[in-house]
């Protein structure tokens, strides 16, 4: 099976993850783990420019819910059956595009492990580590999720400190709090 184009080329300098120590087993592990904070750190900055590029229609479709969300707990305070039920339907549909929206950013998270994964399958896809004792074994795919998982707990913990993502966080935070307008400015 040959390899796609856009992974013959980045092939030269993923590789190179994997040849670490000169102990085959070890720079597999290391060099998947590398690729998995690789693919965390892609992914994160794919989502911060989604965000960034999307921001003032997620203003706008957050502060309409919240519009509409008011609005029907004012005609339910008035007892206006009618207006509480024609806000709240226009309330759930904003809710409903807000919650797609972030949807659409999870997925932006993720891309880049598939993206780590496909690349890994015309690597190692006849890669194979034995469970002792068991007649199990894990592929590429079972050793990258294994990584992933703490290399992801890791990540979460430093990402912050880095200066473009701590800017992001900023601008997150005061979305969060209700200063959308200034943070997003």
């Amino acid at each position: 099976m040959e390899m796609p184009v856009p992974f013959l080329l980045l092939d030269p300098y993923l590789i190179r993850l994997y040849r670490l120590t000169g102990a085959a087993g070890v720079d597999f592990v290391l060099g998947t783990l590398a690729l998995a904070f690789l693919a965390l750190a892609l992914g994160e900055f794919t989502i911060s420019l989604t965000f960034l590029a999307a921001r003032h229609r997620i203003q706008r479709v957050t502060a309409e819910a919240q519009k509409y969300q008011d609005l029907s707990l004012a005609a339910l305070k008035a007892g206006d059956k009618q207006a509480y039920t024609a806000a709240n339907r226009l309330a759930n549909d904003a809710f409903g595009h807000s919650f797609f929206m972030q949807v659409a950013l999870s997925a932006a998270f993720l891309w880049p492990a598939f993206l780590a994964l496909a690349w890994m399958s015309y690597r190692f896809a006849e890669v194979e580590f034995p469970l002792p004792h068991t007649g199990f074994s894990f592929s590429y795919i079972g050793v990258f999720i294994l990584l992933y998982i703490p290399a992801y707990l890791v990540f979460k913990r430093i990402i912050y400190k880095l200066p473009y993502f701590r800017r992001v966080k900023g601008m997150l935070d005061a979305y969060g709090r209700g200063g959308q307008a200034r943070a997003l400015e």
